[in-house]
Order: structure tokens, then sequence, then C-alpha cells
């Protein structure tokens, strides 16, 4: 770890404008981004003594190798470009709010021809109009079925679309009247399109505009007699209330609002809201954070904000009133740029009394009951995960601590088809974003020891480019701006390069250990790999099947780990995710290559040329023996 010392900046070159700032480890990637309205106040408080710091300040402090900032104009400025530089650098010290889970949303593509409505979960995409979030999933899937009685919009995917315009015939839906049917023309793009309008008008808050259109028609059709259709019309009618009759009536029918709370210790802290729509709790979701700064509650409620709502635009995402258990430091600021976002006006309050004030209440206490749940299930998962780590660091004799570990394995099938795979885990939990698979083909097939000495080189190698890639100064970068720190010539106000985006890297950091699935012959190759590169401070362990022995390079004995050991168990199952991935990955390899024709392999033949010939003659036997003509 570095010392804050070796890059802390001297007190008079930092500005006292407002500004945001990065602090980067020696590997040059973002660890933390923070702002400030006094950036010299606020910077200088990280180079107090460490002993006044809290645990994670002071690890994080201790991690970077540099700092370096950007003055803004004002503080609304600040909060823009801290979200900005957040949600690109993902940085591992700032609090990231991730769901607790992929939450369903009711979905209704409106940038499409013919919308379709579904349920989503996962990324937002533009041009598509969501509603929810709904918890459990069986409540909007049965929401859907409802409001397809009434709403006639189209649910199927692209494929099947397609697949009934060409054939001329509906699928199920359009025969049982639970969609008009866009593929077929029963509807125009045009009136399809006011539909799908009208069912996101209804999901928005506008029930009682379709309800008294549906008791005009009905009071018609009786009016001329026609009892069949009013009597569909009073079943839509009822339909349309049961969709809002799931749902608990908590505050006035104009009350759009998402309701916040939270619950802290000084390591965590678990956050939970509810989203009321037209007056009724449509949805609810949590989060459980862990803090990395000693940070007020105002703190953290404003950069929970920044991230819930940073991606939404429009009304249906951020409604008009945002209800919170503590003012946010920048209220003002934080105000006017969900208002831009939302594009008409919105208020953040704290509410003293009332309805509003009880339901906060009732939120609040969710956040205590699942804070403590919280707790009480991940105490044994982190206890396990901490001595695994601590116990294999202990057997294998090593100096650092494994934050990192990546396992190798070879796959294939009598020499054919190789292939490679790397899994990756941090703090004893898979970062499957970090997992790779490699094709290995020529002279590295030809066996498994050629293979891994191949696989780890690829990989060492491309983290060696990127390590001398990182060193070299990016274009806009101020003269004298390096890896001992961002500070440039005397009287630079700015010192970071704000224009030019973090490099993409192939690969990620290098990790403390390297695990290989085999035993002294794999890991022998892969220690030779390594030393090939001239990287002497990776370690090599190789974990072998058949009596789950661990192997070291040079050692002729292995490491016997106890068989109820933590650290064993840990090894057990990166081994055998390595596995699981490269094995998937040779089947995929696998089933290509058994489709091939031996009309693939002809210059200028394409795939509807290759398959024409094969149709006419039968088979490639036969068009091997036709004669020219």
């Amino acid at each position: 770890m570095a010392d804050p010392s070796s890059y802390r900046p001297r007190t008079g070159e930092i500005p006292t404008n407002p500004g945001v700032y990065r602090f980067r480890d020696e590997h040059k990637r973002v660890i933390y981004v923070g702002k400030a309205k006094n950036l010299r106040s606020r910077l200088t408080s990280y180079f107090a003594p460490p002993a006044t710091l809290q645990p994670k300040t002071r690890t994080m402090v201790h991690t970077a190798a540099s700092v370096e900032w950007t003055v803004v104009g004002s503080e609304l400025e600040a909060i823009q470009l801290e979200y900005t530089w957040i949600k690109e650098f993902a940085p591992r010290f700032n609090i990231m709010f991730r769901d607790d889970k992929s939450y369903p949303y009711l979905a209704v593509t409106m940038s499409e021809k013919f919308p379709r409505v579904q349920v989503m979960r996962g990324e937002r995409r533009k041009g598509t109009k969501y509603f929810g979030p709904f918890y459990p999933a069986k409540a909007i899937r049965e929401t859907v079925d409802t409001l397809l009685r009434v709403f006639l919009v189209r649910t199927c995917s692209n494929g099947v679309f397609k697949r009934a315009a060409a054939t001329g015939r509906p699928c199920l839906l359009g025969y049982i009247d639970k969609c008009s049917a866009p593929c077929v023309g029963r509807i125009s793009p045009e009136d399809h399109k006011a539909l799908a309008a009208e069912l996101c008008a209804f999901m928005g808050g506008e029930a009682g505009r379709s309800t008294t259109a549906l008791e005009k028609k009905m009071a018609a059709a009786v009016a001329e007699l026609d009892y069949e259709s009013a009597a569909r019309y009073r079943d839509d009618i009822s339909a349309l209330k049961r969709v809002f009759e799931r749902n608990t009536v908590v505050l006035a029918e104009d009350t759009d609002a998402d309701i916040f709370a939270m619950a802290e210790d000084e390591l965590e802290a678990a956050v939970q809201v509810f989203h009321v729509r037209g007056g009724r709790i449509r949805g609810q979701r949590g989060w459980v954070v862990e803090k990395v700064e000693d940070q007020t509650r105002a703190d953290f409620i404003e950069h929970l904000l920044q991230q819930v709502y940073g991606d939404g635009e429009g009304p249906d995402r951020i409604p008009r009133e945002v209800l919170l258990p503590a003012e946010p430091e920048n209220a003002v600021e934080l105000e006017e740029w969900l208002r831009g976002l939302r594009g008409s006006r919105m208020q953040l309050r704290v509410p003293k009394r009332g309805d509003k004030a009880a339901l906060l209440a009732t939120v609040q206490e969710n956040a205590n009951q699942a804070l403590a749940l919280h707790k009480g299930r991940r105490a044994g998962d982190i206890t396990t995960r901490s001595a695994g780590l601590q116990q294999l660091q202990d057997a294998l004799g090593l100096p650092v601590a494994l934050l990192r570990i990546e396992c190798y394995d070879i796959s294939h099938v009598q020499g054919t088809n190789v292939v490679a795979s790397m899994v990756v885990v941090e703090d004893g939990l898979p970062k499957k974003s970090d997992y790779r698979r490699l094709s290995i083909t020529g002279e590295a097939a030809r066996d498994d020891t050629a293979s891994m000495y191949d696989v780890i080189s690829r990989r060492f190698r491309n983290y060696l480019a990127d390590q001398a890639a990182s060193k070299q100064s990016p274009p806009g970068e101020p003269a004298g701006a390096g890896a001992g720190g961002a500070l440039g010539a005397a009287g630079d106000e700015v010192l970071a390069d704000t224009t030019t985006p973090a490099p993409r890297t192939k690969f990620a950091y290098p990790p403390n250990l390297v695990v290989v699935d085999g035993g002294p012959p794999q890991v022998a190759a892969a220690s030779r790999a390594l030393a090939d590169l001239g990287i002497t401070d990776i370690y090599v362990v190789g974990l072998a099947k058949r009596l789950e022995e661990v192997w070291l390079p040079d050692d002729e004995f292995p490491v016997i780990l106890p068989r109820s050991s933590e650290g064993l168990y840990l090894l057990q199952r990166i081994r055998d995710e390595a596995h699981r991935f490269a094995i998937s990955y040779h089947r995929q390899k696998r089933g290509k290559s058994m489709t091939v024709s031996i009309l693939d392999g002809i210059q200028g033949l394409g795939p509807a040329k290759s398959k024409a010939l094969l149709k006419h003659f039968g088979s490639a036997k036969r068009l091997k023996a036709a004669g020219v003509e």
C-alpha cells in the first residue's frame, strides 16, 4: 500500500473553488470520486493522521497512489460531473446503490412502429415507457393479463410478429381477442399506437378517464339494446378496477411520490423506497450498501438520489414529490438538477406530520428490518469467506492478502476444439464481469501444458501492455502529471484531463494468486510463462482433482489442506467454476464444428449457395461426382 504522504499535494496548490476530485491507485484505476464546495478543505481532510480516519477511508487513502481534481463553476455542475464520473468509472470505494434483486417493470416500447407491452428487468432502454417496479413478479404478470382485456396491445416478440405477418395468420392471442393483431392489418399503426398510449395513461394514474369512457360505451350499448356489448364493457370496467384494487390506497389519488427511508450503523446502511402512483403503492425497492466514508445522513441521501434518478428522464421515472427522512446537503442544486431531468416541477420534502409522515414511518420500519435481516444472513457468509482466504494464505505461506484470485482450466475432447477459461474471485466472491474464455489453436493445442503456457502468456502479455500504456501521459494531460500524482506546474488550477476517457483494457489488474486446474506439469507451465514475461510478484498453485492436492512450483511434495478446511472449499469452488465455464464454451465450439460442411472451405462460396447446392444434389458426395455441366 502507498504512503499518503508520497502523493499528498501541497495545501497552497489546491484551489478553494467548488470541484470534483478523483483518487487513483498504482494501476491508474479510479478508486474514489467525490465533490466539494471547497476542494482545499475537503482534500486536506483525507491526509489527517491515519489514527483519526475511519477504517475504510484509511484503507482508501493508503490504496490510492495519486489524487487529481477539476474545478467547476458551481455546486450544480459539481453534482453533474460527480454523477458522470461515478457512472463511468464505477469506483470501488464509492457507495454503489445496486438493487438487492432485479425488480420487474411493466414496459411499453413506444419507440417502435407497433408498440409492445412486456414485463422487463435490468437496464432501461431509450424510447420505452416503464411503470413500477412491481413486487412480486406474479402481480405484474396478472396485471398485464387483465389489461389485455381492454387494451389490445401486442405482447409478442419481434420474431413471432414477423412470422405472423409473413403467413397472414395472427398468433393465439389474436384469435382469443387479447390482441388487436396489427401483424395482419386488423388495426392501423396509428390506431395501435393510440391504444398503447391509452394503456400508458391508465398506468400513469389516469384510470378515471378510461373507466369513464367504458361506462359511456356501456350506457350507449344498453340504450341500443345491445346487451352483449354492454356486458363486455361491464366486464372490462371490472377488470380495470381489479388492477387498482391490488394496490393499497394510502394517499390522495393525485399523489405521485417516491418515499425513501434508511437504517444504518457504522459500516452499512439499508435503504428502502416505496413508489406511490395515483395514491397507491405500486412497488418497492431496497439496497444494502457498505459505507466508505464517515458521511452524514444528508450526504448519503444526496448520493442515493443521484444514482437512483440519474438515468431517468421524464415524469414516468421521476415523480412530482420525493419524500426523504432528512434534507440533502445541496437540496436546492439537487432539486434543480432533478427538475431538468423530469422536464417539469418536482419537490424534495421531509414530511413532519399527516399521512405522508405515517407512510414514511412504515418505510422506515421496512429499512430497519432489511438491515437486521441482512446482518443475520451475511454474518456467516462473511466469516466463511474471510476464514477461507486467511487459511489459504497461511497454508501457502503467501506474504500478501488474497484480494484477487484467477483460476484457469483447459477443456477439449481428444485434442479437438481446445479452449480455456479464466474465472475471477475478488474478496472471496466471483466477479463475472472479468471472466474470460480463450480459444487455443496451432502448436499451443498439442497438450495441456502447452495450452496452459499459451493462456497464461496471453493473459499477462496483455497486462504488461496495458501497464506500459498507462505509464504514458494521456493526450491533454498537463506536463508533469504522472504516476506520482496529478500535480502540474505551479499555478495550474484544473489538474485533470476531463475530455479523455479512461482507456479500456482487455484484462483487469493482476491477481495475487493464479490457480490452475491440474498438478505439477500444469503448475510448471504456468510458472514458466510468468517467468518468461519477467513477472515475479504473482504466485501460482495447482489443484489436482484426484486427491485435491495443492501443488506449488518446484516443490516435490504437495500441500495437503484438511478436508474440512474453508481454504480447500474456496479453491474447490473456484476450480469447479472454471471447469464449468470452460466446458460450456467447449460444447458451444464443438456444436458449431459438427455442422461444418466440406463446402464451407471453398473460397467464394457463401452459406446461401452452399445450401442451394446441397438441396439440389442431395449430398456433397453427389455434388462431387457431378459433371461440369
